[in-house]
């Protein structure tokens, strides 16, 4: 009774853990997506400048690399307790197995010692014809039928029983390995973990010698990209105040595009959003706010930027020694600045997930690479996070 009142608990914790939290699939899927993440990251670190020189690159990756460490820790340590739980609940159903196989035992061993099992076994013939009547006879007969098939349900159900005992163990077994290997894991990325927090704390300190310097050098960078972002808003209202009217095939696009908001594919393939859109502190320096007009997306060298939906390119434009592409989607509009090589030209008609130009690497600040993406509706600027798949 004790047993069953075990188990029932445990069936019920893991019922809620199923409904407020992950099942372990999802778990495991969401650490290979951190995985990956990190390994993007390293890549990212061992394509800067090999060298000892501290950069807000350096600590932004770090840093990144860090925050994704974080979330693996914590998706490990819910995975154990799910393995845990699940180990609780293997016990239990094989503990409740092996009390019902001993029932089994039980009651077979009890059948066999029946009298008429009894004297079944020594004369199955005379226990016929000792009947006294016809129908004494035919109920014998029957009997002897049904308690045959009696006797081999009882012992397929035995059978049954120990298999299940035996399939529950091997469950048990491959459990345990899995929760030996979680552990592994969890120690090796925590100290992984520390590793980097002392490392990020040593750039840190490094950078702070030199705040005033590059803080200057941080606004004369603000300036261009405000410059630059006037070009864009200056383009996209030429656009919007032609006020031509939208095809049906336009309008079918821009209703699709809307439909889609916070499912559309990321303008890379792989990479972490490094800088975020609107206001907010400076990762580094504490005394400075930016305020994003886009989203920024840093990536590996050599990597493309990519439409996110289909439409048509309005716009390729020189800003600086970069380019910026502009894709219009109906009355809605995306622009990925920091191309290095576009791959489209105006006029060109684009599928969502299509390369539309090599993404520039800096070679004065550190290799970055590194994607401004912006959405606009119509002359409105929106925030393109909230457009993204996450």
């Amino acid at each position: 009774m004790k047993n069953r009142i075990i188990y029932a608990l445990v069936c019920a914790m893991l019922a809620l853990v199923s409904v407020s939290g992950q099942t372990l699939k999802e778990l495991q899927a969401q650490q290979k997506k951190y995985s990956e993440e990190l390994e993007t990251t390293g890549k990212m670190l061992k394509q800067t400048k090999q060298n000892e020189k501290t950069t807000e690159n350096k600590i932004n990756l770090i840093g990144q690399d860090i925050r994704t460490r974080k979330k693996l820790i914590n998706s490990i340590n819910q995975e154990i307790i799910a393995l845990d739980l699940e180990q609780t609940r293997l016990q239990g159903e094989r503990s409740r197995l092996e009390i019902e196989l001993d029932s089994l035992k039980q009651d077979y061993a009890h059948l066999v010692q029946l009298t008429h099992y009894a004297d079944l076994q020594q004369s199955p013939l005379l226990f016929l014809l000792s009947s006294e009547d016809f129908n004494q006879l035919f109920r014998r007969v029957r009997y002897m039928r049904e308690f045959a098939v009696y006797r081999q349900q009882q012992v397929a159900r035995i059978e049954g029983v120990k298999a299940d005992i035996q399939i529950q163990s091997e469950l048990l077994l491959d459990n345990r390995k899995e929760k030996d290997s979680a552990l592994k894991t969890q120690q090796r990325e925590q100290d992984q973990l520390a590793r980097n927090e002392r490392k990020q704390k040593a750039m840190l300190q490094d950078l702070k010698k030199k705040e005033k310097e590059l803080i200057a050098k941080q606004k004369q960078q603000q300036k261009k990209i405000d410059e630059l972002n006037k070009q864009i808003e200056r383009a996209i209202a030429k656009q919007v105040d032609r006020k031509q009217q939208l095809t049906k095939e336009q309008e079918l696009i821009a209703g699709g595009f809307a439909a889609n908001k916070g499912r559309l594919p990321w303008p890379v393939a792989k990479g972490f959003i490094s800088g975020h859109y609107g206001k907010h502190q400076h990762p580094v320096y504490e005394n400075v706010t930016l305020n994003n007009k886009g989203v920024y997306i840093q990536t590996t060298a050599g990597s493309d930027a990519r439409a996110v939906y289909e439409g048509e390119v309005t716009t390729c434009m020189v800003m600086g020694s970069t380019y910026a592409i502009i894709i219009q989607h109906g009355n809605y509009r995306t622009v990925y600045t920091g191309i290095q090589t576009p791959a489209v030209k105006p006029g060109d008609k684009v599928q969502a997930k299509q390369a539309i130009g090599r993404i520039a690497s800096n070679p004065d600040d550190d290799n970055k690479t590194e994607l401004q993406f912006q959405v606009w509706q119509d002359r409105e600027l929106q925030n393109p996070e909230l457009w993204l798949a996450q």
